[in-house]
């Protein structure tokens, strides 16, 4: 994957193949399901943990672009009422057939269909990078279906600042936008999309920096042989490893970033691509 820097929106734009319905099932049927799903339900997981801070079990959750299923799986099985939405037909099926007690359902996360007030929580798990005419109908849609006082919680690449650092010293290609049709995803400005969000009627109430490993590895091409294998380990010292890095580097050289929104009653009025 080849990454570029937009002076014009002063962000990256990764450049691959582009991440349309036909990718994401060619993406997802690579996996093993045995990997994807946890054999026990972890009370400790960061996923579950999050999301029990903020809603109790049996809340209502939708998580919008669900791929196979491996956030709904955990969710579920901490008890809480979760629908996955994704519009990769294949995967879907295959989810169907293989997972048949997860509700996951074929559907596009910028025209859900589902009642105003909905939910009480939404997970979006690095997904509005992905759009590249802008994530505003799929904001419209996330406080659409979201009860009043309703929490979203989602992730996104972002502009940390060894990438902009990066942009300044001129590291990257500039961008052409004749390479659009190959485009893959944006690394974000995270300021300009909380102020996007908290316009359009959600408060910002949690902000985290995450992933520091993945943010340096795919930065620092001297470091990525060794953090790639930090990176892939599941063993103890490997989680160790990481999660050292993370404290230490998340700062500077976070990959992406979680952020947690509350619903507020006011209404949306977008003024603007974005």
């Amino acid at each position: 994957m080849t990454s570029y820097f937009d002076n014009k929106t002063k962000r990256l734009v990764f450049v691959e193949e582009a991440a349309n319905p036909d990718y994401w099932d060619r993406h997802w049927e690579k996996f093993d399901l045995k990997k994807i799903y946890p054999n026990k339900y972890n009370l400790k997981d960061k996923v579950v943990r999050i999301t029990n801070k903020y809603l109790p079990p049996k809340a209502a959750i939708i998580e919008g672009g669900c791929g196979l299923g491996k956030q709904v799986y955990k969710l579920h099985h901490a008890g809480y009422q979760i629908i996955g939405i994704d519009y990769a037909k294949k995967t879907i099926e295959f989810v169907n057939k293989n997972k048949p007690e997860l509700d996951i359902r074929l559907g596009d996360v910028t025209g859900l269909e589902f009642g105003d007030g909905s939910f009480d929580g939404y997970w979006s798990f690095g997904v509005i990078e992905h759009f590249y005419n802008g994530y505003e109908p799929i904001v419209l849609e996330m406080y659409r279906v979201l009860k009043p006082g309703g929490f979203l919680f989602i992730t996104f690449p972002h502009m940390n600042p060894l990438r902009y650092l990066k942009a300044f010293f001129k590291q990257y290609p500039q961008w052409d936008v004749q390479k659009k049709g190959l485009f893959y995803q944006f690394a974000l400005n995270s300021k300009e999309v909380i102020f996007n969000f908290e316009r359009n009627g959600l408060e910002l109430i949690h902000k985290k920096k995450q992933n520091a490993v993945k943010g340096l590895k795919d930065e620092i091409k001297l470091l990525k042989p060794l953090l790639q294998k930090i990176y892939d380990s599941r063993s103890f010292a490997g989680m160790v490893l990481n999660k050292v890095i993370s404290v230490l580097f998340s700062q500077f050289a976070s990959h992406s970033v979680l952020l947690v929104f509350k619903k507020k009653n006011n209404v949306p009025s977008f003024s603007g691509k974005i």
